[in-house]
């Protein structure tokens, strides 16, 4: 018999929606630039890999990010101890929704989702840089 699921990923959405702060990907390219916003991005490297990444952002894989912002972790990387506006994003806006939620309950202020993520970056006409080329062994 398949698992019944309490709270499915709609219902997990519309609850962070209510939460947290989100940003439109044209808001955040006018504060691309400035020294107290990092842009974060939670995709993992192979989509990075595949389809680039916003020039300059903060690259934290979904699944090490609640370990990299705790300064108690032995993870931790000292870019979220900083006194910085965070912009949270993924490809289209759904992880980096739940993750903005989680950072925010972890303390983490300001935090943003960027709605629409990455794709909407690259609407909007935002910098977009290609990972340097692996070197083959």
């Amino acid at each position: 018999m398949p698992q019944k699921i309490i709270h499915g990923y709609k219902e997990l959405m519309a609850k962070a929606e209510a939460e947290v702060e989100s940003i439109a990907a044209a808001d955040a390219i006018a504060l691309h630039e400035r020294d107290d916003v990092v842009i974060v991005d939670i995709r993992d490297i192979r989509e990075l890999e595949r389809e680039g990444r916003i020039a300059g952002s903060f690259h934290a894989p979904r699944g090490m990010l609640e370990f990299w912002v705790d300064p108690e972790s032995p993870y931790h990387k000292p870019i979220f101890a900083e006194d910085k506006t965070f912009i949270i994003h993924c490809a289209s806006g759904w992880r980096s929704l739940l993750a903005t939620q989680i950072l925010q309950k972890m303390g983490v202020k300001p935090v943003k989702n960027m709605t629409g993520g990455f794709t909407a970056w690259k609407e909007a006409g935002g910098a977009v840089e290609k990972l340097p080329e692996k070197k083959s062994k």
